[in-house]
């Protein structure tokens, strides 16, 4: 399972540089913010070529932990359909070939006549990343990858990402919005248990180089099975009072309901995945969602770390049903591994009935009694 995890790790340091490149060069810039003369030709970029980076990085994950670990093969699963029409009006299907120059290829058939953005893509699907992490590489678990599967968010909060705001702000340490909230999630999952074991989160825009002016990442992970706790984090410290980050779309009775908890003062943020990263790095100690608007791709890597932290992440209105009936248990834990019965597409694998991370268990009691 060392292994896996540093293949993980692997992948989303490659995964960012894929989203990085995609800002930081011209000609795939242009294509990522539309800037095309034309407004059909605008249309189709913006929606297309955003897509496609989504696409393109799900697809170089799923090739390289895939060729890695043969037994993961049919069990990696992303949130986007690989296939693309061509400007003919072509079925694509995107995918990683065998060499720089048939990949290159294939994405000239989406991007066309952008050759060079799909030389550019091709590259960097090819390219090597090494890790220079000893502490990762030190570590011995043990668990067969052919239990587990995979989950991928290769870019959470697109539109962040597309709109790029580098001038955003934090308030009380959380970034409201803005390019930073766009991240690489990774996780794994038991097969049969649905339980998270493994979680990579990738910060592709931590910082930018005081010389060089690029984007710097980081990452983060975290290892929770069996007995095992480890994380590359330390459990955040004990606070009095909670802070809770939400939505600025939540409900304005769930609003109402823990103002009193925090002390008036609510916190908000865009992107799934990075108010569960605020709740890992301490930055907050509950996130709220009392909508199904999340997904397994979405939960499964940070729900992993919150784990390996002492945390985790429950369902809320199984939760709140629970309450209601005296059960003062353990709340149900979200799983990944079973889809909603009578769902179509997408909506198959929502977290229905919403969700709460934390990492102190206290914190979650608060929260449940206020709601």
């Amino acid at each position: 399972m060392a292994g896996l995890l540093q293949a993980l790790v692997g992948a989303s340091e490659k995964a960012a540089d894929i989203a990085r490149l995609c800002r930081r060069e011209q000609p795939l810039f242009q294509l990522l913010v539309a800037e095309k003369t034309g407004p059909d030709r605008n249309r189709r970029f913006l929606q297309d070529f955003k897509t496609l980076a989504d696409v393109l990085i799900q697809e170089v994950i799923k090739h390289d932990l895939g060729k890695k670990f043969p037994e993961l093969q049919g069990h990696i699963h992303g949130e986007e359909s690989n296939e693309f029409r061509s400007p003919e009006g072509e079925t694509v299907t995107v995918r990683v070939c065998a060499t720089p120059g048939d990949t290159a290829a294939l994405l000239l058939a989406v991007l066309a006549p952008e050759r060079e953005a799909a030389e550019l893509l091709s590259d960097a699907v090819h390219r090597n990343v090494a890790l220079a992490d000893a502490a990762l590489a030190s570590m011995e678990l043990s668990i067969p990858p052919r239990d587990l599967a995979i989950w991928i968010d290769p870019i959470d909060s697109t539109n962040e990402y597309i709109h790029g705001r580098e001038d955003v702000g934090p308030v009380d340490g959380v970034a409201p919005a803005g390019l930073c909230s766009a991240l690489v999630l990774i996780g794994a999952y038991d097969r049969h248990t649905g339980c998270p074991v493994l979680g990579v989160i990738n910060e592709p825009f931590f910082q930018r180089d005081p010389e060089t002016r690029r984007w710097q990442g980081r990452y983060h992970w975290g290892v929770a099975y069996g007995d095992v706790r480890l994380s590359s984090l330390s459990p955040p410290g004990p606070s009095p009072v909670p802070r809770v980050v939400l939505s600025r779309s939540e409900a304005p009775a769930v609003r109402a309901a823990l103002e009193p908890l925090c002390g008036g003062r609510l916190l908000f943020a865009a992107g799934a995945g990075y108010k569960l990263l605020c709740i890992i790095l301490g930055l907050a100690d509950i996130y709220v969602l009392s909508e199904g608007s999340t997904f397994a791709w979405d939960a499964c890597a940070p729900h992993a770390i919150l784990r390996a932290l002492g945390g985790g992440i429950v369902a809320l209105a199984g939760a709140l049903q629970a309450r209601r009936a005296g059960d003062t248990g353990t709340p149900p834990e979200l799983v990944y591994n079973r889809a909603i019965d009578g769902a179509d597409g997408t909506e198959r694998w929502a977290n229905s009935g919403g969700l709460v991370a934390y990492v102190d268990p206290q914190h979650l009691e608060a929260v449940l009694s206020a709601l």
